[in-house]
């Protein structure tokens, strides 16, 4: 039961680091002119070593949708649907085993 826990609370930071990484992405697009320094850097090298693996993965799979002029990247969402169902059912384990 403890595995669940940490299973759940591992996926639960690793949602919180894709959430980070598309507010950075956001950043990055409307601020071009934006380049971090310092411990800054080290911080977005984490989250972007730690988050590209997966969002890659389903890149392939996943096309973008064209909008217009516009493409528009679903693998993030994907992702984070996919963790909220995964701990959807790690949290009902859990809570039928209690």
């Amino acid at each position: 039961m403890l595995i669940l826990v940490v299973i759940s609370n591992l996926l639960f930071f690793y949602s919180l680091f894709l959430i980070a990484r598309v507010v950075i992405e956001f950043i990055r697009m409307f601020a071009r002119d934006w380049h971090p320094t310092g411990a800054i850097v080290v911080i977005l090298e984490f989250i972007f070593t730690i988050t590209d693996p997966p969002i890659k993965f389903l890149r392939k799979f996943i096309p973008p949708i064209p909008l217009g002029s516009v493409r528009l990247d679903l693998s993030v969402l994907i992702l984070l649907i996919g963790i909220m169902v995964v701990q959807s059912v790690i949290g009902g384990i859990i809570a039928s085993n209690a």
